[in-house]
């Protein structure tokens, strides 16, 4: 040991200073990596639940509140799903928001067979255009609880327990719930790679918010209190923005003390991924498009992943370039893979996430290069992406 540790000093000793520059550096981003996933990554698959209350009485009356534009076979599909939650109390509120096809047909028809729906219609007004936060806003005031849950009308819940799930973190203190928002299984690699970008999403918000640092949730389901919505009066800091209800709002009003995360399966909401990768890349410019608005110390926080990512690969190929200690750099490297996937392995199975790993390294390289196209795209087309 001792003669191991005399011959890997005596090489440091005979680089040059460029070379050691660059093995240092190689170093500190290789911890930054390590630091992401086994400060942050690691609390989601650590993180234990407790068990559900036995007693009805012990849930509160919750809202589910809907937002749908257009969406007249989504309805029909999947909103029979939240009607039919084994919950004692619930309403379920749905906004048809302008749409000029049958959804309030659906909704009528509907409305015969479960009692608990509400619709609120917003006409269309050729004068005055708005985005889903007018329609959230009109939802929100409508419904009759303090507890609200918010799903979209293209996602349904993956068990009639989603409610009880969400709600049993419902406890003194919390007002604000994060849910795990997930995208139907299907076959193809497009599939396969808007799985995962929604896992390590998932990682990221549900490692943070753990670590007593919250900063967004999905609207594909998201719990919190009406009277939280309207003490932040609304979405009225960042109303002239189209997107933002769900990571701008969680970010004003989420604190270390009341927020809660909840991500067992039975608590997942599914939602029809999209199906080719263009429709996909619009999805995202528009989820991103408010990134622009976090402030200057997350914006810091959340690059620094992608960016040591991306300098951990280019550092690792200078070192076998200018030979500086070679096989420790590939066992540091090969370090930093195995923590990362076994984390992310781990993770997925507890999200039932399924036969997404065995493509997750490639996806490690191909999202620097989604995100900093999606960027680059944004930037140059300030444009708003429409909901």
């Amino acid at each position: 040991m001792k003669i191991t540790t005399y011959l890997i000093m005596e090489i440091i000793y005979n680089l040059s200073i460029y070379q050691k520059v660059i093995g240092v550096v190689f170093l500190v981003f290789v911890l930054i990596q390590l630091y992401f996933y086994l400060v942050f990554y690691l609390r989601v698959i650590r993180k234990k639940f407790n068990d559900l209350p036995e007693n009805d009485e012990q849930y509160p009356p919750l809202s589910v509140v809907i937002c749908a534009r257009n969406e007249e076979e989504n309805l029909k599909h999947f909103l029979p799903k939240v009607l039919e939650q084994d919950y004692p109390d619930y309403e379920v509120v749905v906004v048809n928001d302008c749409s000029s096809d049958n959804s309030d047909l659906v909704l009528e028809s509907l409305q015969k067979k479960y009692p608990r729906l509400r619709v609120t219609t917003i006409k269309e007004d050729e004068k005055f255009t708005h985005a889903k936060k007018l329609a959230l806003t009109v939802g929100i005031k409508a419904a009759k609880n303090e507890w609200l849950v918010l799903t979209d009308a293209d996602c349904f819940p993956k068990s009639n327990k989603w409610l009880r799930y969400m709600a049993s973190n419902f406890t003194n203190g919390t007002e604000v719930v994060l849910g795990y928002g997930g995208y139907l299984a299907e076959r193809g690699l497009l599939n396969k790679l808007v799985r995962l970008d929604t896992l390590f999403i998932a990682l990221n918000y549900f490692g943070w918010a753990l670590a007593r640092r919250p900063y967004m949730g999905v609207g594909r389901n998201l719990a919190y209190k009406k009277s939280l919505f309207f003490k932040n009066k609304g979405f009225a800091n960042h109303a002239g923005i189209d997107s933002g209800d769900d990571d701008l709002f969680v970010m004003e009003v989420a604190t270390p003390s009341n927020t809660a995360v909840e991500y067992r399966p039975e608590a997942h909401t599914l939602s029809v991924p999209r199906k080719t990768y263009s429709t996909w890349l619009r999805q995202k410019r528009r989820h991103l498009s408010t990134a622009k608005f976090y402030s200057s110390n997350l914006k810091t926080r959340l690059g620094l992943e992608p960016l040591s990512r991306i300098l951990v690969y280019i550092l690792f190929a200078l070192t076998l370039i200018f030979k500086i200690l070679p096989l420790i750099s590939t066992a540091l490297l090969l370090l930093v893979i195995i923590v990362k996937h076994t984390i992310a392995a781990i993770a997925a199975k507890r999200l039932e996430e399924k036969k997404l790993m065995h493509i997750a390294f490639w996806w490690d390289l191909f999202s620097l290069y989604f995100y900093a196209k999606l960027l680059i795209f944004n930037t140059l087309n300030r444009r708003q992406q429409k909901w």
